[in-house]
């Protein structure tokens, strides 16, 4: 800071975390943004994401890579769901093909530890994610179930069709309590960019040698959707989990409205409002998994005024303190 005095740094004093006076999570994240470090940032982020879910105005997208289902995390998205909170949803297939495995089999993910032999894992397959097993008879039992959907969706076995049009046919189809059917029955689209890297599609693959279906997913057409979802909002905010393809998919849209459909930075508001986003990634390479927030400013994908913070920590960690926090604030639980 240039011309700076002494006293212009030292303006506010950190405030010893006081158990003393914390009554809820919520309080929690007050007394933690008044720390240091990575515990400030995750009350900074509360501040956000509260802002950002009372702005009726802003349409909330949130991004999940990372293996959050099988962690545990899907009941906390629907939560998200359920409360309104979210508009979009924009993840890997890995984390939607388990998703529909957990509602499938009413859990389909178990306890394990990552100090065991694999090769033995492999022998009795059951797959391993870190600390969580995932039998490979769940798998099965998924793609037979995927499959009764199919037949009875598409008798003619021939689709055309978008993947955020077929994510929302299945959630119709679920029964039980899921991020896919939370989604479809709130007319919440859920949009898998990179729908050929998960099992969902291995399975329609197969489909497509033994059952004779004929699939073809409309992957562009749902960039075109999601920009109209986008140019009809006031403001627009990301609550992103992780980075990936989720992340940079969403942040993507701006140039591509600038780029392709010609709305000049002179005449549309451009870049995300809001931000918070959860990772583990380093910047030092280059990426964070795409690139920083602030860098982000540069390719005009956040609104040169937009509040945003991340938060370097483990998902599965952070996700399940804030979600709670920010509903105690909201006065939902």
């Amino acid at each position: 800071m240039l011309n700076s005095r002494k006293e212009d740094y030292l303006i506010r004093k950190i405030s010893p975390f006081d158990i003393n006076i914390i009554k809820n999570v919520d309080d929690v994240l007050k007394s933690l943004k008044l720390c240091g470090f990575q515990g400030r940032n995750l009350g900074i982020a509360a501040d956000i994401l509260y802002e950002m879910f009372k702005d009726e105005s802003c349409l909330t997208i949130l991004t999940l890579s990372g293996a959050m289902i099988p962690a545990g995390m899907g009941y906390l998205i629907c939560e998200l769901i359920e409360n309104k909170l979210i508009d979009v949803i924009i993840s890997t297939g890995a984390n939607i093909t388990h998703d529909f495995i957990d509602s499938i089999l009413n859990g389909g993910h178990y306890q394990g530890s990552e100090d065991l032999d694999d090769e033995d894992l492999f022998k009795h397959r059951i797959n391993r994610i870190y600390d969580v097993f995932l039998p490979e008879d769940n798998y099965d039992t998924a793609e037979k179930e995927l499959l009764k959907i199919l037949l009875s969706k598409f008798p003619n076995k021939k689709f055309e069709i978008t993947p955020s049009e077929f994510f929302k046919i299945i959630g119709k189809e679920i029964k039980n309590r899921s991020i896919l059917s939370s989604a479809a029955n709130n007319e919440i689209s859920i949009f898998v960019p990179a729908i050929s890297d998960s099992e969902f599609a291995l399975d329609l693959i197969k489909f497509t040698d033994t059952e004779g279906f004929d699939i073809d997913f409309r992957v562009l057409k749902d960039v075109k959707n999601f920009a109209e979802i986008v140019k009809k909002s006031d403001s627009c905010g990301t609550f992103i989990i992780g980075g990936g393809v989720p992340r940079n998919w969403a942040q993507q849209i701006y140039p591509y409205i600038e780029n392709v459909e010609r709305l000049t930075r002179a005449n549309y508001e451009f870049g995300y409002k809001y931000a918070v986003r959860i990772h583990t990634a380093t910047e030092k390479d280059g990426g964070l998994s795409g690139c920083t927030l602030s860098e982000n400013k540069s390719w005009g994908k956040y609104a040169m005024d937009a509040k945003y913070i991340s938060v370097w920590c483990d998902a599965t960690i952070a996700l399940p303190i804030l979600i709670t926090g920010v509903l105690q604030r909201l006065e939902i639980i």
